[in-house]
Formats: C-alpha cells, structure tokens, sequence
C-alpha cells in the first residue's frame, strides 16, 4: 500500500517511522525544503527514548508532487490547519477515486476542506494522544506512550476504517475505534478554543493564565458555552461543565507549558490556526444563527496580532 503522509513535522515524523516497518511504502511530503533535504539526503534520525535509528523515506516537497508520483491508497494528513487546502490541491495528482484520507489534526471542521477532494465517506477523522517534537530539520524527538482514535463519517467506511486501526497498531500507535470521537473532538477544540488565543493575546504560559482566574474564568465560562452551543446544533450534546472539567485538568497537567499557538505567534511569528479554533465556532455560529462573540473577538484580535507581527 502507498502511504502518503503530508506533513512531516514531529508528530507526521512518529506516524512516519512507526509505520515504515508494516512492509508498506511511505511517501512523505513536506514543504520545509531543509527538513525535505536533511531526510532524503541523510535520512531521518529518530529518537526514541533516547534510542536513535536512522529511517529511509520518499520525500517530496509539494511543488514536486506530479503525475509520475505513486497514487496514494491512504493519506495520512498532519499539517496546519490553514495549510490543509494548499495542501490537497498540492495532493491532486496523486488522488484517485479509492484513496482513503486519515486527519488526526487538532480543532474542528477540517472534513469541510478535504471533503472538497475526495468523498466523505473516504475521510476518517481522529485524534492522538501521542506527543513528538522536532529537535531540527529530520531529527524528531519521541517519548511517552499515546493512541489513536478514529471513526468514520458513515457505514461506507468502516471497513477502510477497520484495516487502517489494524494496520496502525501494527505499527504500535494503540488505535482503536471510536462511536462519540467527535464529542472528544469538540472537548479538545473547547481546550485550545480557551487557552491558545487567550495566552497568546496575554503572552502567557498556562499558569500565569491560571493565576488570572479572577478575570479570565468568566471569559473562559463564555467561550466553553459558545462552543457546546453549536456543539448540539451539531448534535454532539455535551456538558458545559465537563468541558471546563477537561480545560480545568489540562491546565493543571500542562501548568508551566506554553501554547502552540503562544509559539506560533509570538516566539515564531507564524500565522495561527485560529480559524478552525475560536474561527471555526464563530462560522458555524453565523450558520446556525447562534451568537459567538467571544468567540468572534478573540478571533479578530488574533488576526490583528498577526498583522501587526508581519505574521508568515
């Protein structure tokens, strides 16, 4: 089987590696050309635990990306989330009618933008607990242990479904089947929807966030109910007290981190994936004729940080 997985950050890195020993054949693609040139020159040097390996890929650079490149029976799709239409539009010649798309990327809405190059029916949606970073271009950084959750759109898939959680625990990802993944897709987008525009508009790690509980915990009651709000549009009917639940755990677990998106913005200048957090509630809001104002500002605040920081 010809596995495509676009985006080999750190965590593509770990589906990548973990995948290469099932005997199929793995293609990256990457549009970081230091990263693309450090793995096809001199492979990637993966550490696990502190062990380190060197493993061999494919790699492509999406403006490489033509007719003589092998058709994908499976894309694995981790890259940012304002990048996911280049992305597929970089991907076309290597889809056909039978390719099968896996997105495990974090917030909500993303089957909106891939549905627009393959069937819904072909499109499994996930999350992950597994955790990678990169140290440098081709030398990803493993530790802990995770899963995999999956479930497809409809009974059309699930047999796709089912080989694909076979073929990921083979390559030991722990994958299993999921019948409420978008209630658990909504909890997680309910935790960076509080966190990740907040921290960055303060500039703050999530204890400092923490310490501001007086001021910000009306604001993050709002938000967690603009969410669940369309949420049950959506028919995903969820607590509004068990989302703050998992806000409240997350942040007791990751108190002296820093968000991705406080990274992004601040410390990279790198645009945000605002649109399907806090973006993506306000959208779906104006669909449903729910108001989201909370939501609706810390977007448009975000989107003036970017400009004001020339972000790229």
């Amino acid at each position: 089987m010809n596995i495509i997985i676009a985006g080999a950050g750190a965590m593509g890195s770990r589906f990548a590696a973990a995948l290469n020993h099932t005997g199929n054949h793995i293609i990256l693609i990457d549009g970081w050309p230091a990263n693309v040139n450090e793995v096809r020159f001199n492979g990637m040097h993966v550490n696990v635990n502190g062990v380190e390996t060197v493993e061999h890929f494919d790699i492509y650079g999406p403006d490489e990306i033509n007719e003589t490149t092998p058709k994908a029976d499976l894309i694995i799709v981790l890259v940012k989330s304002y990048q996911l239409d280049k992305t597929f539009e970089s991907l076309k010649p290597v889809i056909t009618d039978d390719t099968y798309v896996i997105c495990v990327m974090n917030g909500i809405g993303h089957e909106d933008t891939i549905r627009k190059y393959v069937p819904l029916s072909h499109i499994l949606l996930g999350t992950t607990l597994w955790t990678a970073r990169l140290d440098g271009p081709g030398h990803p950084v493993f530790t802990g242990e995770g899963a995999v959750s999956l479930q497809c759109f409809d009974e059309e898939g699930k047999e796709k479904c089912a080989e694909f959680i076979d073929l990921l625990n083979k390559a030991g990802l722990n994958a299993c089947y999921s019948y409420d993944l978008r209630s658990v897709i909504y909890e997680k987008a309910c935790i960076t929807g509080v966190l990740n525009g907040l921290t960055a508009i303060l500039e703050c790690n999530i204890n400092e966030f923490r310490q501001l509980n007086a001021q910000m915990g009306p604001v993050a009651k709002q938000i967690i109910h603009e969410f669940a709000m369309v949420a049950a549009a959506e028919d995903i009917h969820q607590n509004e007290d068990t989302f703050l639940q998992e806000v409240d755990k997350y942040m007791e677990n990751n108190a002296d981190s820093f968000t991705t998106m406080y990274y992004d913005l601040i410390r990279s200048h790198r645009i945000t994936e605002i649109e399907y957090m806090n973006g993506a509630i306000s959208r779906k809001g104006r669909k449903y004729g729910i108001e989201t104002p909370y939501c609706d500002l810390i977007t448009a605040l975000i989107h003036a940080k970017e400009s004001l920081l020339n972000a790229f």
